[in-house]
């Protein structure tokens, strides 16, 4: 790796071997001897994939250097390649991305918005957010969280049309309960912000959690289907052996 931050190798090296505190302690060290600009211009030079292992290590007992300075764009090449650790939770995902896009004075919506602007990063909002689909939906359709409530239907109910001209600018309001629930720096304030400040990408994300659910939907009907005519195939076959062997005692007699 051709660079000038003998910093970067030394990190490089440790995430090799597994070291991941020490990769983040070499980078920080740069940064206090350096200064924060210093780190923020060699993470340009940082593999992603070694950025990715550093920032889903986060520990929300300490802070992370790294995961304070990394701009949007690090942050999104970084992000897209998460799936390669094939966690079927999406925990660490969720963590990862909630350190970063909330941490103080950061855009959320900037972060959101470079990540979907890569190839991956429509899915990788749709792994942060899959196991919210329903609750994603309702808040489409209704302005609220609850599955339970509904708000003014006449007012916000979604139309599927709506979906492909949807903006920013639907006269949609939350109740009390969800408007303080959504600053959650969770899935829900990400979910308001994809829905409200980057209304395009909120489409592609929710069409592709539809899509997912749907098919997760099938998958699970077929299963049972398949697991009923197992259990029928199961109940008549003593009946067909009882029915062969008296067949053969009265072919004897």
């Amino acid at each position: 790796m051709k660079t000038n931050f003998p910093a970067l190798i030394e990190a490089q090296s440790l995430v090799k071997i597994g070291d991941i505190v020490g990769a983040e302690s070499a980078l920080a060290t740069m940064a206090e001897t350096e200064g924060d600009h210093a780190l923020v211009a060699a993470l340009d030079e940082f593999p992603a994939k070694d950025l990715l292992a550093i920032i889903r290590e986060y520990d929300t007992s300490k802070e992370s250097l790294v995961n304070l300075l990394v701009t949007p764009e690090q942050f999104a090449k970084a992000v897209v390649l998460e799936k390669r650790y094939g966690d079927l939770s999406h925990e660490q995902l969720r963590g990862m991305i909630n350190s970063v896009i909330f941490r103080e004075g950061a855009d959320p919506a900037e972060f959101l918005y470079e990540i979907g602007e890569l190839d991956g990063g429509y899915d990788a909002l749709v792994d942060y957010l899959s196991e919210r689909t329903k609750r994603v939906e309702h808040f489409y359709r209704y302005g609220t969280f609850d599955l339970f409530e509904y708000g003014d239907e006449v007012k916000t109910q979604a139309i599927d049309d709506d979906l492909m001209n949807l903006s920013g600018d639907t006269d949609a309001s939350l109740s009390p309960q969800d408007m303080a629930n959504v600053i959650d720096h969770d899935w829900m304030e990400v979910t308001y912000i994809l829905r409200f400040q980057l209304p395009e990408l909120f489409r592609e994300v929710l069409l592709k959690l539809r899509t997912r659910y749907q098919n997760s939907a099938q998958a699970l009907e077929d299963a049972e289907a398949e697991m009923l005519a197992k259990d029928e195939d199961d109940e008549d076959a003593p009946k067909n052996e009882k029915e062969d062997k008296g067949d053969e005692e009265e072919s004897a007699l």
